[in-house]
């Protein structure tokens, strides 16, 4: 009996690698691209409607980003798995999207036999982590390893981080994440007292030392 063929959704914002990855998905059996959008937000949408098998995701995007849209699909569509494509590999983000739900996490590098074989593996309840990352989390656990003063940030603070570094407003991030201009405004300063900054700038500055902010929002 021939396996049922797994449905995915592209999501990231750029339209030339969301279209390129498409033409190579669509040559491979088995799989089908049932849609691609560019945002976290669209994403959780579609999911919702079509419900597809996997969810092969961009984490350095504008607006709620990778991290955020992997944790509410996750929560909202169980049977749904996401797979991380990461820019950025350095902890504490590989650990993060882990712990929001995602099944799999690869590098934007890798080629489309990885791609297939993670799409593969988490549609049948697997879990596939790229070589590069696994190496870099296990080597984060070492003693001596490279300590990152991110390491201490809950989720929702990471969150908050990301969007302030990509320069969005208070009240966007509030609407964003669905929380009071005053909760974010707390986050905010308990970031700055977490990571020793008094602004935005030294903010972004630091998170651009520990890879953890996507080159796009470095400007």
């Amino acid at each position: 009996m021939d396996k049922p063929v797994i449905k995915v959704l592209l999501v990231d914002d750029h339209g030339l690698v969301r279209s390129g990855i498409r033409r190579l998905l669509d040559d491979i059996e088995g799989i089908r691209v049932v849609a691609d959008v560019a945002s976290g937000e669209d994403a959780v949408a579609v999911v919702r409607q079509l419900r597809p098998d996997v969810v092969l995701m961009d984490v350095d995007m504008p607006g709620i980003g990778g991290l955020e849209a992997t944790r509410r699909i996750v929560q909202a569509a169980s049977g749904v798995s996401v797979v991380a494509l990461m820019a950025h590999i350095e902890e504490p983000y590989p650990a993060r999207l882990l712990e929001a739900g995602a099944s799999g996490c690869l590098t934007k590098d890798c080629g489309l036999e990885e791609i297939t074989a993670a799409i593969a593996a988490v549609s049948e309840g697997g879990r596939y982590i790229s070589a590069d990352i696994a190496r870099q989390m296990a080597l984060s656990m070492l003693p001596g390893g490279t300590n990152s003063p991110f390491d201490q940030l809950s989720q929702r603070e990471l969150q908050v981080m990301m969007m302030v570094t990509q320069g969005h407003s208070l009240q966007v991030i509030s609407e964003k994440l669905c929380l009071s201009p005053k909760t974010v405004s707390t986050y905010r300063y308990r970031l700055y007292d977490k990571l020793g900054v008094d602004n935005d700038v030294e903010l972004t500055h630091l998170a651009m030392r520990h890879g953890i902010l996507p080159r796009a929002a470095s400007t």
